[in-house]
């Protein structure tokens, strides 16, 4: 009996450990918020009344939903020359892509601002599906490649 309630708290263990932090990791590559530095962080949806943004360096910042004005996707495609020259010439036919959310709101005095995040590809669809649901706006596609990559 002693084994079994063992090897059940190794696998709850296991479970907790392998279920991650909430949200999704996310660098601020811009904006306007003065003070705000950029930087890898975590973007979290979980709240009922504001998507909150934890860098690791710049701390939390929360923007409530009701203020969000503007919701737009797009990418970044280039080739990968760098890793051509140095590994093999044929990953000059593969892609690389980089994913962009750009998220338009209303601070507390009123000013019209916008953050730009970069996103992991994996965390693309589930954020931009989180913030349609929580903002009640649709996300924006820069070009068609975007609207098939964000799912829309």
């Amino acid at each position: 009996m002693a084994f079994m309630a063992r090897l059940f708290a190794i696998v709850l263990w296991a479970a907790v450990a392998l279920a991650g932090e909430p949200g999704a990791s996310a660098s601020i590559v811009g904006g306007t918020v003065a003070g705000l530095e950029s930087g890898q962080g975590r973007i979290e949806l979980t709240r009922p009344d504001a998507m909150v943004f934890e860098g690791k360096k710049s701390g939390a910042l929360s923007i409530p939903y009701e203020r969000i004005h503007t919701l737009e996707y797009g990418q970044r495609v280039s080739r990968r020359y760098a890793e051509s020259i140095l590994i093999s010439p044929v990953l000059l036919l593969a892609k690389s892509r980089k994913h962009f959310i750009t998220v338009g709101f209303t601070d507390g005095e009123g000013h019209r601002q916008a953050l730009v995040f970069r996103v992991a590809k994996g965390d693309v669809r589930a954020m931009l599906a989180g913030l349609e649901a929580k903002t009640g706006r649709r996300v924006e596609y820069q070009d068609e490649e975007a609207r098939k990559a964000g799912g829309g």
